[in-house]
């Protein structure tokens, strides 16, 4: 991640005043056409972002979406190693990210270099990563999995091939959890989904007794014991959509609450309180972005995120993997 930000402050950011009174959701949606491009955008991303993007997923669907795409131009609207995902699935394609400095706390949870010498110790285990990870721990992996695919393809290896999970140990343990099978955990963790408070939700749902706790398997085991239904970010969505329950506390990052609500406009959504008086379960890095930015970017094509060509080609691998697993078991 030093090196991202390093060329972060190499590149800058097109500094361009905005006229306040330009439609900028007419603006980008012109830009768009003129360029062919495409803008694909995380759950976590604000509400406008959201509104102005063509696909709105969790990172499996994401993943998705970039290896099929014909768009001459890709415009992530997420963190940095979401955009690196579209990039080696697109090595040829011009792939931008509104702010280069958007990174990702689980993903500076498990440094490279410290990870191949965890790895080192465990020469008959395959490797299994989170997508929330660098492009380095992705090409030391033999396969990617998503929060939405992870137990299905742990599944897919023999039980009688030793795992190591990376870099989450809070999904990992969950993972472990559901398949009963040991896992090789890496000490990482997403400092949003570990803010939550399992006191102050004991209190809410003290306050709503009908509502029914959601939460996304990053989050620790003691909040995850309360919950009603765990699953990943698409996963919960899905839950509030065919729930006929009318209330849910939801444990995940709150920029999830903007989708839930527009297609459940008649549901109350509550965003789980954390630990801290602050709005910290709010990714500081998604909030990176806006939509001035989303703009500026496509209007000058700049940040463009460029790779090492060799660690393109090893990160493709067990990417290619995930996504050829997820189209066999139907995910």
């Amino acid at each position: 991640m030093e090196k991202v930000k390093q060329e972060a402050q190499r590149v800058g950011f097109v500094q361009a005043e905005v006229d306040p009174f330009l439609d900028l959701f007419a603006e980008i949606e012109q830009l768009k056409r003129e360029k062919r491009a495409i803008i694909l955008a995380h759950y976590y991303q604000d509400a406008d972002i959201q509104d102005v993007a063509d696909y709105v997923g969790d990172s499996l669907g994401l993943s998705q979406q970039a290896a099929k795409t014909d768009a001459d131009l890709i415009l992530f609207a997420g963190v940095h190693f979401m955009a690196e995902t579209a990039k080696i699935l697109n090595p040829q394609k011009k792939v931008l990210i509104p702010d280069l400095n958007a990174g990702c706390s689980l993903e500076e949870s498990c440094p490279a270099e410290a990870f191949a010498a965890f790895k080192a110790q465990y020469p008959r285990h395959k490797v299994v990563s989170y997508i929330n990870c660098s492009a380095e721990l992705k090409a030391m992996s033999d396969v990617i999995v998503t929060s939405s695919n992870a137990v299905s393809i742990v599944n897919s290896f023999p039980k009688s091939q030793p795992l190591i999970f990376a870099p989450d140990k809070n999904l990992g343990a969950f993972v472990s959890k559901v398949t009963q099978r040991p896992l090789v955990l890496w000490d990482g963790a997403c400092m949003v989904h570990e803010i939550f408070s399992r006191n102050k939700i004991v209190e809410v749902q003290r306050q709503h007794p009908a509502a029914l706790l959601i939460a996304h398997p990053e989050c620790e085991e003691a909040v995850l014991q309360l919950a009603d239904f765990v699953g990943s970010t698409s996963g919960l969505l899905k839950f509030v959509q065919t729930s006929p329950a009318r209330e849910f506390i939801v444990a995940t990052e709150p920029g999830i609450l903007h989708q839930m609500q527009k297609t459940n406009p008649e549901k109350q959504l509550i965003p789980a309180p954390s630990n801290q008086p602050c709005a910290c379960n709010n990714c500081p890095h998604m909030k990176l972005n806006t939509l001035e930015k989303v703009y500026l970017t496509l209007k000058y094509e700049a940040p463009e995120l460029e790779m090492d060509r060799s660690l393109l080609e090893a990160a493709y691998l067990p990417i290619r993997r995930m996504l050829d697993l997820s189209a066999e078991l139907g995910l």
